[in-house]
């Protein structure tokens, strides 16, 4: 039963944001990972309910991820008393972590209008359940996680060897 009341307190919040940043043509909000490491999505909700805290093109098209997800935190801060609970740099990956994301958005959503329409959340639930983490981004960490793997694995064998000539001298 929790998992189904979390399940639908995703859909719910999900909703939320792709209707409020449904005017913002770069933000396509699908997932609570990698649907935020751009910053655009923080600073587009943001600018939904409060347009006149920032100019969203400036932001939109001059910055950097790190820069616009700092600029998203710090509006959020200042303006609304949300405490900077993520470090940009951790949320400017492939994969940020969704825990993380969700706490942070939940406390957007306590502080920022909750209308949220059935309509947003049909949309919600006919996105496709594989859209958390698009292939590319799979591709993407199982590569990392390989080459990880491979640079252990080279620098056991070095020191293996290392051991082996000294025990050999």
């Amino acid at each position: 039963m929790a998992g189904l009341q979390q399940t639908n307190s995703e859909m719910i919040l999900l909703s939320w944001v792709r209707q409020s940043t449904r005017n913002y043509p770069q933000v396509n909000v699908i997932n609570f990972t990698s649907s935020w490491s751009d910053g655009l999505a923080f600073n587009a909700l943001l600018h939904s309910h409060r347009p006149d805290l920032f100019d969203w093109n400036a932001v939109a098209s001059q910055q950097s991820p790190v820069q616009r997800l700092e600029h998203a935190f710090n509006i959020a801060r200042q303006h609304l008393g949300i405490e900077k609970l993520l470090d940009p740099e951790d949320v400017a990956t492939a994969c940020p972590d969704k825990k993380s994301i969700l706490m942070y958005v939940t406390s957007l959503f306590q502080v920022l209008p909750q209308k949220v329409t059935m309509e947003a959340i049909r949309e919600v639930e006919m996105l496709p359940r594989h859209s958390r983490v698009t292939r590319e981004e799979h591709i993407e960490v199982h590569e990392q996680h390989f080459s990880q793997e491979v640079s252990f694995t080279f620098l056991f064998l070095s020191c293996c060897s290392e051991v082996a000539v000294s025990l050999h001298t």
